[in-house]
């Protein structure tokens, strides 16, 4: 039993980490009347977390190999759980912004040295169980966010979401300075700065943009503006990456066509769990779900997660990754598309469960199975590097996809509306906004927008089944051995 303990550490975090993606959401309503916030201010809260998130997780990912991760995971932990402290006892919307700020650093760091932690005590069939364990784990703290954070908010206060995380990042510390022994390099660790410094400038920038986006207009001068930063940034990443001498990311694996399309599957799984934020619309919008029901009507994909990820993280650890990913792909594509074809105007929340199930089932077989073949790709101490390297991935992928389906979604719904309302606008933003609606055009307009989202989902995932089909190796990709001297120095 005490073998698990060290996984037991690394769910608790991860599951505290999850839920703050969510947690907020149902929440901001009581944020804005207790600090008099802006809708600005309240957007903020939530996206400050997403913008750091995306900025650092390859970062994190690289520190954890050279200052050692159990101490990187005790330093994120407890800059997380201070940071909570701060969100808890925010008297202005600014102090909460900057406080969130503060929790995606930590929650950056914990993430991705919470994969290497994974992935560097444990092997062969226990990496697998441990791996689906934690996937499950993931998928089932993304669901409950909502439900968690409605529960909190109304018997106690929006305060409370952020209280209850101290005492759980307490536990968790405990638990990590008993299972995991000391990792502290040997060697003087040599930090690439131009690289964290470049890839935070990339990635942040293209975050902002694509937030920015969904407000401006992907036209407009400042997120045009935005991109083009971003594009800078990873022409001077590159360039830094190839000069120095212990790069954070080893740019041979974006030329290794498996490794690459393990990323792909990344993004295209990452992008169909971006469509359960229209589906939550759609279920109070147009179902007229409370919040907290919404989220109970999600449980059906955290549950099948839930089982699929134990299961076959168990019994496929031995299975090509080419088999277990691109089957994970086509059933997310087909869960999409059952839900693209099943929803209409006067659906109720069962006609969403059947492809909530399949689209559940696809994530539990792809997520420990892409874990694994990452681990299984490199040497122990690029274990961060490539949990980083995913995480940044799966962090873009969603970001990319909340956008862009966001714009197919008020598209169709608008679309929908002309002619059929005296103001097609207003009547958009009610429903894009969550409001419910008793207008059944309004209904069947929510409706053709989420099943436009669910079919956009099931192509792009269908294409990437198609890529990791035709270059997923076999076996695992792998990559050259570090030169002696590099693997001295860690990298």
């Amino acid at each position: 039993m005490r073998k698990w303990l060290p996984l037991v550490a690394v769910c608790l975090g991860s599951f505290m980490l999850i839920v703050d993606t969510t947690v907020v959401t149902v929440a901001l309503p009581e944020i804005g009347t207790g600090l008099h916030a802006s809708l600005s201010s309240l957007q903020w809260v939530m996206n400050i977390y997403t913008l750091v998130l995306a900025a650092l997780t390859l970062s994190a990912g690289s520190l954890g190999d050279l200052l050692g991760r159990r101490r990187v995971y005790l330093l994120s932990l407890t800059v997380f759980g201070g940071a909570s402290l701060l969100c808890a006892l925010a008297n202005s919307p600014a102090m909460l912004v900057a406080a969130r700020g503060v929790q995606g650093i930590g929650g950056a760091a914990m993430f991705v040295t919470s994969m290497a932690l994974l992935g560097t005590t444990y092997e062969g069939e226990e990496r697998g169980t441990a791996m689906g364990v934690w996937s499950a784990t993931i998928g089932v703290a993304a669901a409950v966010g909502p439900i968690f954070g409605g529960l909190l908010t109304q018997s106690m206060s929006w305060r409370a979401i952020f209280y209850v995380n101290i005492p759980i990042s307490l536990v968790t510390m405990l638990l990590t300075k008993i299972c995991f022994a000391a990792d502290t390099p040997q060697q003087r660790p040599r930090l690439d700065i131009p690289g964290i410094v470049t890839f935070a400038l990339a990635s942040g920038a293209l975050t902002f943009g694509l937030i920015l986006a969904d407000d401006k207009g992907w036209t407009s001068n400042a997120t045009l503006g935005l991109f083009a930063l971003a594009l800078l940034g990873v022409v001077l990443f590159i360039v830094a990456e190839r000069r120095h001498p212990n790069p954070m990311l080893d740019l041979s694996l974006m030329r290794n066509a498996s490794f690459a399309a393990i990323m792909l599957s990344t993004i295209a799984a990452a992008w169909g769990f971006s469509s359960l934020v229209f589906t939550s619309l759609w279920l109070q919008s147009v179902v007229g779900l409370t919040p907290i029901k919404a989220g109970l009507a999600l449980l059906p994909l955290a549950g099948a997660t839930f089982v699929a990820s134990t299961v076959t993280g168990k019994r496929l650890h031995n299975v090509s990754p080419r088999v277990t990913i691109t089957t994970s792909l086509l059933l997310i594509g087909t869960g999409c598309a059952i839900n693209g074809l099943l929803i209409h105007g006067g659906s109720s929340w069962a006609a969403a469960v059947p492809g909530l199930l399949v689209i559940g089932v696809g994530v539990g077989v792809g997520m420990p199975a892409t874990g694994s073949a990452i681990f299984a790709s490199l040497p122990p101490q690029r274990a961060g590097m490539g949990s980083g390297a995913m995480a940044t991935f799966r962090q873009f992928g969603q970001a990319l996809g909340v956008a862009v389906l966001g714009v197919i979604f008020s598209d169709v719904i608008h679309d929908h509306l002309v002619g059929k309302v005296a103001d097609p606008q207003s009547a958009e933003d009610a429903l894009t906004g969550g409001r419910r609606t008793t207008l059944g055009v309004l209904h069947d307009a929510g409706a053709h927008g989420l099943t436009s989202v669910y079919l956009a989902t099931a192509g792009l995932a269908l294409v990437a089944a198609l890529v990791t089909s035709s270059f997923v190796r076999k076996k695992a990709p792998s990559v050259p051995p570090a030169a002696p001297k590099e693997a001295a120095e860690v990298h």
